[in-house]
């Protein structure tokens, strides 16, 4: 009987800024993933933080998000980790990591066309037929992941959903329908296993307190688990505390989602906060998103 093959991801969501090297590695050697996934939007053009994610000494894909949309330097950054329109393969863990279209605003209109037009991408149906042909070519004894920067149409119109519009007192769907339209079509046309499609974009906390995001959601078929890693700010400072607390308090929390794949089918996701205090890191916090129990 072949072993069972168990692969731990962390996803880190919209950075915003909120990104030290030092302190996140830390962290993620605490937890220890094989694979990091970034939704992106590290900061206006922030080359210095997308830089410092690109040492990170962890196997790693990236996808560039609407706050990165300025100019190309991120791209020659990250090299081939920035897997929009791209596929990325790791053959130690039998999946591959095939991008989404980068830089999306979200809805249905394109964001910063002009730097999608170096994909040769115009319109809606063409970036559809980008991320297919990135996923074609996987190798057969893989699954595959999708990272994009926004997830896709189709999961809900209420402000509270994975993708809704939390801005509008009529809510609305912000997906984007050329991922949608992916996704379908790699069902229809192709045996590929998608288990998991990453993003972020749609921040957890919704806008004017309304409350929280869902962050999980499988679709009706239980074929695929949309995971949203968009908690922000995922920094938060720690008040430090008396003499006799110090060592337990202070410094800051780091937000991370850490999926569990095993066999290629999902199994846990958990939103986990580590706390991070001079050399020492330590699990404070953890929310069960989602987890299949057959």
């Amino acid at each position: 009987m072949a072993s069972s093959s168990l692969v731990r991801i962390a996803v880190v969501g919209d950075i915003h800024g909120f990104w030290n090297l030092d302190e996140d590695r830390k962290a993620l050697r605490l937890l220890n993933p094989d694979l990091v996934l970034f939704t992106g939007d590290f900061g206006e053009e922030n080359i210095a933080i997308v830089q410092s994610v690109a040492d990170i000494p962890f196997p790693k894909a990236v996808i560039l998000g609407n706050h990165d949309a300025w100019n190309t330097r991120s791209w020659s950054t990250l090299g081939d980790e920035h897997v929009g329109y791209q596929r990325k393969d790791f053959p130690s863990f039998k999946l591959s990591v095939v991008g989404g279209r980068p830089f999306s605003h979200g809805g249905d209109k394109f964001h910063r066309d002009k730097l999608l037009k170096r994909y040769g991408v115009r319109k809606m149906d063409e970036s559809a037929g980008a991320i297919c042909r990135a996923a074609l070519g996987t190798p057969e004894d893989h699954f595959v992941i999708i990272l994009a920067h926004n997830g896709p149409t189709g999961l809900g119109s209420q402000a509270e959903d994975i993708c809704g519009r939390d801005w509008s007192d009529q809510g609305g769907d912000q997906g984007d329908p050329d991922l949608e339209q992916a996704l379908r079509q790699l069902k229809e046309t192709t045996e590929l296993s998608v288990p998991l499609v990453v993003f972020g974009h749609m921040h957890k906390e919704l806008d004017g307190g309304k409350g929280n995001r869902k962050m999980v959601v499988q679709d009706s078929d239980n074929k695929i688990v949309y995971v949203n890693g968009a908690i922000v700010p995922r920094v938060k400072e720690t008040p430090v505390g008396g003499a006799e607390e110090e060592s337990e308090s202070g410094g800051t929390l780091r937000a991370f989602t850490l999926v569990e794949i095993l066999d290629g089918k999902i199994k846990k996701v958990v939103e986990s906060w580590v706390q991070v205090v001079g050399s020492m890191a330590k699990i404070v916090e953890e929310e069960t998103l989602f987890e299949d129990v057959t």
